[in-house]
């Protein structure tokens, strides 16, 4: 999985033959940095330029080799052989995302050469998960709903699962009721972009710097404004629209208020976008659990508690599975249902026409 945050490859190995205790078991994680210069040309796809279609393909070569490395690495890490994995579940890196617009059907593009990753790897690759979804009517996201169910669903309470990756995505898992999720707000983007741009740095480590500003109300009331967050879901959203010119017209109204105010008000943005559609659509949660990297981040998750104090706020750690590695068990996940003709997609949460399987299968060898 590489995701919205365009800080590389998470890959994962799972064995789904373990115990019925334990059906599903993390045997290894590893991460593969995208370098500056892929980071830099993915982050410019966002957006229209010039030469598109040369430089997406070539784009997508380059993510496909840093995919092929990360699975060398892991099965080299977890002392396993090509030919014990079964399939590699590659989701690829969104750059698009537009269901639903234009044409009535839209598309979402996640840059991946399939045939390139299966031919480097050795191995099946299942990839181009969103599309399908889209074909039906859907959004193509959030897809990790499904897993979240299976993974941290309980018959006793109700839990919500927040995703703070590049994008924020909120799954509400009712005791016995039905699941539902949608993207709720910018996550970690527009702090990432503003950390870079006047820290130099990638990202602001644990909050730090968003700790020691000061939030100011007005601002943080025109970022709560934008009519993403009064749609009904099903809905999903990228950097399409939470990107650096959507803030730099916010910004505008706002020209006296400080660096580290603006870091100290995004973090608050984030914080509260998902805790307002918490509150908007389950309300009786008792539990939330983080994922993703904004688990890692100590100003937000104390800021999550702190707003919702009637609510155990924790990361998925909690539940026995880091942070940092739910995604790509998800994608582990999506491609043994698609290996297996099952459904993919909740189409309660997506708003596809129905359950559908996802996915698309380059093969690795001609079978004799």
């Amino acid at each position: 999985m590489s995701g919205t945050a365009l800080d590389g490859v998470d890959a994962v190995l799972v064995d789904f033959a373990a115990t019925p205790a334990a059906p599903m078991k993390l045997v290894h994680h590893t991460h593969a940095p995208f370098d500056d210069t892929l980071r830099a040309e993915l982050l410019a796809l966002n957006t229209p330029g010039t030469n598109e279609l040369h430089r997406a393909a070539l784009a997508g070569n380059a993510v496909s080799l840093v995919y092929a490395s990360a699975v060398e690495r892991l099965l080299g890490q977890a002392r396993a052989g090509t030919v014990q994995v079964e399939a590699i579940g590659a989701h690829g890196q969104t750059v698009r995302h537009r269901p639903g617009e234009f044409d009535g059907t839209g598309y979402t593009l996640q840059l991946l050469n399939g045939a390139l990753l299966a031919e480097r790897a050795g191995i099946d690759v299942i990839c181009d998960f969103r599309s399908r979804d889209v074909a039906a009517g859907g959004q193509g996201a959030p897809l990790v709903p499904a897993f979240h169910a299976a993974r941290f669903g309980r018959t006793d309470r109700d839990v919500a699962v927040l995703n703070i990756g590049g994008i924020a995505n909120l799954t509400l898992l009712p005791a016995g009721g039905l699941v539902r999720g949608f993207d709720c707000g910018p996550g970690n983007a527009l702090m990432d972009g503003w950390c870079r741009r006047h820290r130099g740095a990638a990202f602001d480590e644990n909050g730090a710097w968003a700790a020691s500003g000061q939030v100011q109300p007005a601002l943080l009331a025109a970022l709560l404004d934008d009519p993403y967050f009064d749609r009904e879901p099903p809905k999903s959203t990228g950097r399409d629209l939470f990107n650096a010119d959507w803030l730099a017209a916010r910004l505008a109204g706002h020209p006296a208020v400080s660096t580290v105010d603006v870091m100290a008000t995004l973090a608050e943005f984030t914080v509260r976008s998902a805790v307002d559609a918490l509150q908007r659509y389950q309300a009786s949660s008792r539990t939330l659990l983080v994922c993703g990297g904004g688990a890692f981040n100590g100003h937000l998750m104390r800021r999550l508690a702190t707003l919702q104090p009637q609510r155990e706020t924790a990361s998925t750690a909690a539940a026995g599975v880091s942070p940092d590695h739910v995604e790509a068990l998800a994608f582990a996940w999506l491609a043994r249902s698609f290996s297996r003709r099952e459904a993919g997609n909740l189409a309660a949460v997506t708003g596809a026409a129905g359950s559908r399987p996802l996915g698309a299968l380059y093969p690795a060898r001609v079978r004799r």
